[in-house]
């Protein structure tokens, strides 16, 4: 990965919230205007909890899930905390949805953080590869990668234009290690997380963070191996503050796990200071 690079024209960048931090990098003169974020898969789980930590911190939100009711419920909860939040109920892999919802960031004032989180699995449950059905594979990678990178392409002239643009691309260890029944999700974030390296050679002036959560108690990992306990996996709660510390710090893009992240050094100077697998 090249090294970090700025946004032409921008200081030194406070932690998102930082009471100073009222005019973003690339807005008007005079506005007040508080970040804006995409989160895809934003009704539950990790996407859910990400945005109620962004709300806390002043952030507006634009929310989208496939399931419009648990979505309202989600963005009447974070609307409550006194964020603007537009809920935009659809499928990412649908044109016109990715364009609604960069639509309804532009309306709230740009855009500074994509959050590509919504995944598929390609089989509930999980099976081995030589029962995995080619359209399961095509579901997650259309899923996983295709439309994680129409909604990049749709929200980059925003991202540009914020000063402080940054992109997550939610991945998954299962892109990095070889676990049985993993194969067709695996593969699928192994082309994210690739697609996310290139994409920030190409866009130094953003960032852009490939994130493997980490083991964690959500209805994915449920449909994926219903048979397995899960009670003992960590909340989504407890794996955000991973992802607020590489908002606050701006660390050079690149590939981050959220373990390492909540116990590695007491500065990052990139992926190479962490164990980022």
């Amino acid at each position: 990965m090249r090294p970090e690079h700025e946004a032409p024209g921008a200081g030194p960048f406070l932690p998102w919230g930082h009471p100073l931090e009222k005019r973003l990098p690339g807005r008007p003169e005079g506005t007040d205007v508080m970040p804006v974020a995409i989160i895809t898969g934003a009704s539950k789980g990790l996407g859910r909890a990400l945005g109620a930590a962004l709300a806390g911190r002043g952030w507006d939100l634009v929310l989208d899930a496939r399931t419009a009711a648990a979505l309202d419920a989600s963005g009447r909860d974070l609307a409550g905390r006194g964020v603007r939040v537009e809920a935009v109920a659809g499928d990412v892999t649908q044109a016109g949805h990715r364009a609604d919802l960069v639509a309804a960031a532009h309306k709230l004032g740009g855009l500074d953080l994509l959050v590509n989180n919504a995944s598929a699995l390609g089989a509930e449950p999980l099976v081995r590869l030589e029962e995995l059905t080619l359209d399961g594979l095509r579901q997650a990678l259309e899923t996983n990668v295709v439309a994680a990178l129409g909604l990049i392409q749709e929200a980059l002239p925003l991202l540009r234009a914020s000063g402080a643009g940054t992109v997550v691309d939610v991945s998954s260890d299962a892109a990095v290690e070889a676990y049985e029944t993993w194969g067709g999700y695996g593969a699928s974030k192994a082309a994210l997380d690739h697609l996310s390296a290139v994409l920030a050679a190409e866009e130094p002036g953003i960032r852009v963070w490939a994130v493997d959560p980490g083991d964690m108690r959500t209805d994915l990992y449920e449909a994926a191996v219903p048979d397995d306990d899960a009670s003992g996996r960590p909340a989504p709660e407890t794996v955000v503050p991973a992802f607020l510390r590489l908002l606050d710090e701006r660390p050079a893009s690149g590939r981050y796990s959220a373990p390492s992240l909540l116990d590695g050094p007491a500065s990052l100077d990139g992926p190479s200071s962490l164990d980022v697998r």
